[in-house]
């Protein structure tokens, strides 16, 4: 029978909130078992995907004894967030796929309401929800393709400065309702629908995207395609935000700023992601004296370590421009 919808969650070390997860997939409202074992949401079609990026703290193991209807991929390495999505990707049946990570978890309606907008506008290749934090605080989710000027006005030190800079509420589009279905560049990739069509014609997510800005590039092929994208808040999934990445805070760093600068590389040229890269080391560097005052001061001294430990590695590692091989897509 026709799939309708796949499900893909990519994981790493974070077994209990995929185990919430994926509970509350199957406990959405609307969502049943038929006799043949398959999942239905509402009347549409679903199959569920986890691709466990070598977890070392049982996820995999909890997925086959828990979930045995789950389709699981066991990666003997860390694929990263874009490659492991394609693993799924190229192996689901779904008119849809629905991407998502593994720290949300869904609230009522909110995957049928997605499949049913989608469904009335054939025009549509992504469709995201409003997100909302653990505490069910409002998550901006909506975004603007990024100009340079975002770049060094939105999650960097000037924006910790200047937070509600007019640069940065561009980007979150802030001028526009939070509660009003509207059209937008793109979505957050926690809970992204994404037409099959849409993917076939624009690409796979592009693999030199370990993780982070992966879904604003595929966004921007979709579009490029002559699909569009929006936003739909009366579908909402909760995001506990960074759950895997926090694990590992140097590396969220290096991994958050070496995309930045490989996005503005591979849709705007070296020279734009030439001075963004000098300008983000520049940050890591006033960040790094910054702390190692605060270290000679005495003040909370295991954090400062920490920090001072951090922004070491990412001065270290240069925040190097890809080369001009890595600005093909990988698929």
């Amino acid at each position: 029978m026709i799939v309708d919808l796949s499900i893909i969650i990519v994981n790493w070390n974070v077994r209990d909130l995929l185990r919430d997860c994926l509970r509350s997939i199957f406990a959405c409202a609307g969502s049943h078992i038929a006799e043949d074992g398959a999942l239905y949401l509402g009347d549409y079609r679903a199959e569920v995907w986890v691709v466990d990026n070598a977890s070392t703290d049982g996820s995999a193991k909890m997925v086959r004894a828990e979930f045995p209807q789950v389709n699981l991929i066991a990666s003997e390495s860390n694929l990263g967030f874009s490659a492991g999505n394609n693993v799924a990707l190229r192996r689901c049946q779904g008119r849809y796929a629905l991407l998502l990570n593994p720290d949300t978890r869904i609230v009522g309606e909110a995957l049928t309401l997605l499949l049913d907008y989608a469904e009335l506008h054939p025009e549509l290749g992504v469709v995201g929800p409003q997100l909302r934090y653990g505490d069910g605080s409002l998550q901006p989710s909506r975004r603007r393709f990024p100009t340079l000027m975002t770049a060094f006005m939105e999650s960097t030190l000037l924006h910790q400065w200047w937070p509600r800079n007019p640069w940065a509420q561009r980007y979150i589009m802030a001028d526009t309702p939070d509660d009003m279905t509207q059209e937008v560049d793109w979505v957050v990739g926690a809970c992204m629908l994404v037409r099959r069509e849409a993917f076939q014609q624009a690409g796979l997510l592009d693999e030199s995207f370990f993780m982070y800005s992966e879904e604003l590039d595929w966004c921007r092929r979709i579009v490029a395609a002559g699909w569009r994208v929006a936003y739909l808040p009366q579908a909402i999934v909760l995001h506990y935000e960074g759950q895997s990445s926090n694990q590992v805070v140097a590396a969220r760093h290096i991994r958050f700023e070496s995309s930045k600068i490989h996005y503005f590389c591979k849709h705007h040229g070296a020279a734009q992601a030439m001075l963004l890269r000098n300008f983000l080391l520049l940050t890591y560097l006033y960040r790094l004296i910054e702390e190692a005052f605060k270290l000679v001061l005495g003040h909370k001294p295991a954090l400062r370590r920490e920090r001072i430990f951090a922004y070491h590695q990412v001065l270290r590692s240069g925040l190097r421009l890809p080369s001009p091989s890595a600005t093909k897509p990988k698929y």
